[in-house]
């Protein structure tokens, strides 16, 4: 029988070593705000989950570990019937997470001083990543209109052409703006790239969490020619909240890219995998289902009562329709505030920690970003705190 998961029960976080709940002085805000930022969820993972770790605990012995065939079935098994996708276990190549596995991707198809394109406004480790790796950042900018974000693929293939552009990271959905690209979207994204000899690292991390009316499509299984220039970089850590346990599984169809990406593994002096990311990966694939749809529900319900609140008591603020992630993007442009007077307003006024859109890249400014992955008391208090705040004002 299926549990029934209760996500309004409210779990203390704080004095747990919570990046989320306990380093808020540290990085220069009061101690006692209301933290809505950092992409981990307020919810405790599937108790299958909880179990396999209890049980590799009670055992005693943590030494150097690799995962045996039930771990590659799990995985195969999961991206079938959650996604349609029958993967090659021989592609995987495992690391700690998704940004890491992107570092290491940059550092396999490019040189120093190559050119990296991302689209901007989009999660602010991307640019980081290119520039802390020497390579030269190009941005081509998504197109908000109508409230909501499209590609612009003039300028997509403009920039790679006038850069050299020799690698893509692509956010597939996209964080912060909630899109699900359409399959046409990545189709003409691919061709783009397959034209100009461009190599496509896929963050596909937020691939489970897809709203009614609206499908993921994995970008390498859309034509046979994206297999060979992509490689698709997922983790069970943003599904079922495992992000501290680093563990990802990235996917590299052509062997000779993944044979490089394993010498810059090697050279990087990563090798045996965190055994608890191992469990916890095969027991959340082998059994979250049940819980990840429990889960998906609830945050539809708490985006409704979100999207509700706006509309009644902050028609201020608008919201960006996210047809993916536990993400919300929010535009405030409304209040006319600067950047750094909009930073002050949420952080001293509302007394909401939130991810402002300037991080995000300067098409980001005036947005903030929260993640609405918390029990709707939270989400409640957050809002009101926040209307407090505007109200306050006039």
């Amino acid at each position: 029988m299926n549990m029934i998961y209760d996500f309004d029960k409210v779990i203390p976080r704080k004095h747990t070593n919570s990046l989320k709940f306990d380093f808020a002085a540290e990085r220069g805000r009061p101690a006692d705000i209301l933290p809505l930022w950092v992409a981990d969820m307020d919810f405790q993972a599937p108790r299958e989950v909880i179990d396999a770790l209890v049980e590799k605990s009670r055992h005693g012995i943590f030494g150097y570990s690799e995962p045996d065939k039930e771990y590659f079935s799990a995985i195969s098994d999961w991206f079938r019937t959650q996604h349609g996708w029958n993967i090659d276990p021989r592609h995987i190549v495992r690391t700690p997470g998704v940004v890491f596995s992107l570092c290491t991707l940059i550092r396999t198809v490019t040189r120093p001083g190559e050119a990296v394109l991302i689209q901007e406004p989009v999660y602010y480790p991307f640019r980081r990543s290119i520039r802390d790796n020497q390579r030269k950042l190009v941005v081509s900018e998504l197109v908000f209109e109508k409230g909501k974000y499209r590609m612009d693929f003039a300028d997509f293939e403009r920039k790679i052409i006038d850069s050299q552009v020799k690698l893509f990271l692509l956010c597939s959905p996209h964080n912060p703006v909630g899109r699900v690209w359409t399959k046409e979207e990545l189709a003409e994204i691919g061709r783009i790239c397959v034209r100009h000899g461009v190599f496509v690292a896929a963050d596909e991390i937020h691939q489970d969490f897809i709203y009614p009316g609206y499908r993921h499509t994995v970008f390498s299984e859309i034509d046979s020619s994206f297999r060979e220039i992509s490689a698709l970089c997922t983790a069970p850590s943003k599904t079922f909240n495992l992000a501290g346990l680093h563990i990802s599984n990235t996917f590299i169809a052509d062997p000779k890219i993944r044979q490089e990406f394993k010498d810059e593994l090697d050279r990087a002096g990563y090798s045996q995998s965190n055994i608890m990311g191992l469990i916890a990966c095969q027991a959340a694939y082998r059994h979250g289902a049940s819980w990840l749809g429990q889960l998906k529900d609830y945050l539809t319900g708490n985006l409704n009562y979100f999207r509700d609140f706006l509309e009644m008591r902050l028609p201020e603020l608008k919201l960006v329709e996210p047809e993916g992630t536990y993400l919300v993007w929010v535009d405030f442009s409304a209040l006319g505030m600067s950047v750094p007077e909009l930073e002050n307003f949420v952080v001293r006024k509302a007394s909401l920690w939130l991810d402002g859109g300037h991080i995000f890249g300067k098409s980001g400014c005036g947005f903030q970003r929260f993640n609405i992955a918390c029990p709707r008391a939270i989400l409640r208090q957050a809002l009101e705190q926040l209307e407090s705040a505007v109200r306050s004002r006039n």
